[in-house]
């Protein structure tokens, strides 16, 4: 709240150099486009703690309630600035640029090399929630400067101009600063017109409120931080070419941003080809064809004629699925249209996936897996009399955005595009090191009508801890994954059909022996995830 004792314009102040109501809508574009820049603040946070740390429910909890609870403080604190608002004023936009400006920097250097970011968070969550927090009591006493009405119209109009800036803010963060600038770039351009709007205000509206001495402290700060701003972008991408190098080693052949996330190939040519998916190691040509393998093949015992991957965009799973001759068709439904483009165009990774997407079988569509099997279903079905095969080759269910596509409803809609007696395949996360993660896909799976079969693979230590289903504590593991496989109203027999090709890490002895192992770590009695009480991460 805004205290009545700054509902007055002051008397006797400093003759102004423009007109009472020029004056007035040159503070309210000021307060526009400082909304702006908090928001874009705010958004940059969540966003960067959601890449680098995960669990995006999480993090926005967090940054918003602390950044929320700091603008409280920061209001109150602000009191102590109002006999020298102009001056306190043009200060903490200095240092809200600055702090905004660098907090992606800064976050993304703190995980890099210290591997931990979550300090780094809160600290700047409270730091820029108090500075934001004390803009309008300061606000509130300059545009009384101008103001002819009484204070409750003056509040409408400063709040007016705060939270359309806020949406203004909020748009151009996902459709014009990450797509053009990215996020550190997006950050330090953002905080440099922070400054500019700041300081220019108090500059020259108020620069005869200011003795000599205050404006040539502002100037200077000013200046500091907009050089220092302007530094931080022109280094931006060393700085990245730097932190890949810090976490992907030397060997990084591909670096580059997608319209749905960061996408890094590293070795291929020197070395085993490595996949990274925001920052979250997807495939190692070390051991991939344990996981593709186990995946694949036990689903494909019995008819298998056309074959639905959901996710696999890196045709991997394709691949497998390609080494029975009798498949007809096969339909890669990914989400991202730069992982097909790679798997078609980088020579590593197409040697890798044996060139699937130059056999006339295979036709990748783009589009959101729920979404596909949605569209499909209301447009009368998938034809053909359903697919025999449909294969789960999607992110692990703990990372939050993935958390639909291991639902109820998901795999509602699975079971009616399957054919009679198909097989549904599911990459479900590890029995051992997300116990309860995958006994809960299981439950989420017999909740939808089907019968499950549970089974595991492992590979090779990864070495790579931000792995969804690689994880270290400190002493080298061997990475395991868990599958589930599933068919409707009945538990399919685990095994692998007699025409299936020769495998490398594979065997049905080994496979069944696996699935008593995962067997003991069973977990009973876990409700199913849904789309309105997602279960995962609990």
């Amino acid at each position: 709240m805004i205290e009545q004792s700054v509902s007055s314009p002051p008397r006797g102040g400093a003759r102004l150099p423009v007109r009472a109501d020029a004056g007035r809508y040159l503070i309210l574009a000021v307060v526009f486009i400082c909304a702006a820049c908090g928001l874009v603040y705010e958004l940059e946070l969540v966003a960067l703690a959601s890449y680098l740390i995960g669990d995006s429910v999480t993090q926005a909890s967090v940054v918003l309630s602390v950044m929320v609870f700091a603008m409280g403080v920061g209001s109150l604190l602000a009191k102590r600035l109002r006999c020298r608002a102009a001056f306190g004023f043009g200060l903490l936009e200095a240092a809200l640029a600055l702090l905004g400006g660098s907090s992606a920097l800064v976050l993304y250097a703190s995980f890099i090399w210290l591997g931990e970011s979550r300090y780094a968070l809160v600290g700047f969550s409270v730091a820029i929630g108090i500075l934001i927090g004390a803009e309008i009591p300061l606000l509130m006493a300059l545009i009384q400067r101008f103001s002819r009405q009484d204070a409750e119209g003056t509040v409408a109009d400063l709040f007016a101009a705060d939270y359309v800036g806020a949406l203004v803010g909020g748009l151009a963060f996902p459709f014009l600063l990450l797509p053009w600038l990215g996020q550190l770039t997006g950050a330090l351009v953002t905080g440099w017109v922070n400054a500019v709007a700041g300081g220019g205000l108090v500059l020259w509206l108020f620069r005869r409120d200011l003795t000599r001495r205050s404006r040539w402290v502002l100037v200077t700060v000013n200046v500091l931080v907009l050089a220092l701003l302007a530094t931080a972008a022109v280094l931006v991408d060393d700085f990245e070419r730097a932190a890949r190098r810090a976490v992907y080693g030397d060997q990084v052949r591909v670096a580059i941003h997608t319209d749905v996330q960061e996408v890094v190939i590293t070795g291929g040519r020197r070395g085993p080809l490595e996949l990274y998916l925001d920052g979250r190691l997807r495939v190692s040509a070390r051991d991939e064809f344990r996981y593709h393998e186990a995946l694949v093949h036990p689903a494909m015992r019995g008819p298998h004629a056309r074959v639905l991957i959901l996710g696999g965009g890196d045709g991997l799973a394709a691949r497998e699925v390609l080494r029975y001759g009798d498949v007809r068709e096969v339909t890669v439904v990914e989400l991202d249209p730069g992982v097909v483009r790679l798997a078609r165009t980088d020579p590593a990774l197409r040697e890798l996936n044996g060139g699937v997407y130059g056999d006339g079988r295979v036709r990748a569509v783009y589009e959101d897996a729920f979404t596909w099997l949605r569209e499909a279903l209301d447009a009368g079905g998938v034809g053909g009399g359903g697919y025999d095969v449909v294969i789960s080759d999607l992110p692990n269910p703990g990372v939050t955005a993935s958390t639909k596509l291991y639902s109820e409803e998901f795999y509602g809609l699975a079971t009616r595009v399957l054919a009679d007696g198909g097989r549904l395949a599911v990459h479900a996360g590890s029995p051992t090191t997300q116990r309860r993660t995958y006994w809960t896909v299981d439950a989420t799976l017999r909740a939808a009508g089907f019968g499950t079969t549970p089974y595991h693979a492992t590979g090779w230590p990864s070495g790579f801890a931000a792995g969804p289903d690689r994880v270290k504590d400190g002493t080298p593991a061997v990475s395991d994954w868990g599958f589930e496989l599933a068919g409707v109203g009945a538990s399919p027999r685990l095994g692998l059909a007699r025409d299936a090709p020769r495998l490398r890490s594979l065997e049905g002895a080994t496979l069944v022996e696996g699935a008593r192992g995962v067997e003991r770590t069973r977990m009973r009695g876990l409700p199913p995830s849904t789309l309105v009480h997602p279960r995962y991460g609990a």
